[in-house]
């Protein structure tokens, strides 16, 4: 028997990879019924904006309102794919995470704090290392599906990053995931959106499994959602 998962991601970046790649892959092969919305910044005339984590009590109140929906539903799971690089000041557990330099044990606090904030048995907490775009330098070569005649910008890329992982690429102003990609690929800035998922999915889940294990710890949970409604 398939459960349920809802997904709140960040942007529309975040958005378009998890429709594209991870609700296809988690009903396909995991007995893992997901959707996804980008997460809800404002309301204005009767039409709800969503896409970019400004203010954590925001994020908070959508979040709950599709708890909410579903309190008669016990088998209906939650998740998160919030970027780490420029979380809002009010988002839960920042004061002790800031203290904390070591990536992995940073975003674990974090992740804690914002599971016990909203406080649901079946929600799972993610907060991704750095920010999406570090998913894109698991194989940053693989930009060149997308940029055509960036050669030179892209083995410049690939060199910068050739045997770090992509997790453990700080959350510097200038020094980001995205800014490294911006830096080389202008053009990318604009374009997130729509290249982000695409080249994220062309890396595809085995090589970002193997290179990034906060994320593979992440959908290792997810997977296994489908054998415990079983």
């Amino acid at each position: 028997m398939a459960c349920r998962l809802h997904i709140t991601a960040e942007g529309q970046t975040e958005l378009g990879y998890v429709n594209r790649v991870l609700v296809p892959h988690l009903g396909n092969d995991h007995q893992v019924v997901a959707d996804a919305r980008a997460v809800k910044t404002g309301r204005k005339r009767g039409k709800d904006y969503r896409g970019g984590l400004l203010v954590y009590e925001t994020a908070k109140l959508d979040i709950q309102t599709w708890m909410k929906e579903e309190a008669k539903n016990h088998d209906v799971w939650f998740t998160t794919m919030f970027d780490l690089y420029a979380l809002p000041s009010d988002f839960p557990g920042q004061a002790d995470a800031r203290l904390q330099t070591d990536p992995y044990e940073k975003v674990r606090m974090l992740e804690d704090a914002l599971k016990e904030d909203l406080g649901h048995p079946l929600f799972i907490p993610y907060v991704q290392l750095h920010e999406f775009e570090a998913l894109m330098l698991a194989d940053p070569q693989k930009l060149d599906s997308e940029y055509l005649e960036h050669d030179a910008a892209i083995s410049k890329l690939v060199a910068s990053v050739d045997g770090k992982n992509p997790e453990e690429i700080n959350e510097g102003r200038d020094s980001a995931p995205s800014k490294r990609i911006i830096a080389e690929i202008p053009e990318y800035e604009r374009q997130k959106a729509t290249v982000g998922p695409v080249v994220v999915e062309k890396i595809g889940l085995a090589t970002i499994r193997q290179k990034c294990r906060h994320f593979r710890e992440w959908i290792d949970k997810l997977e296994s959602l489908g054998k415990e409604g079983k």
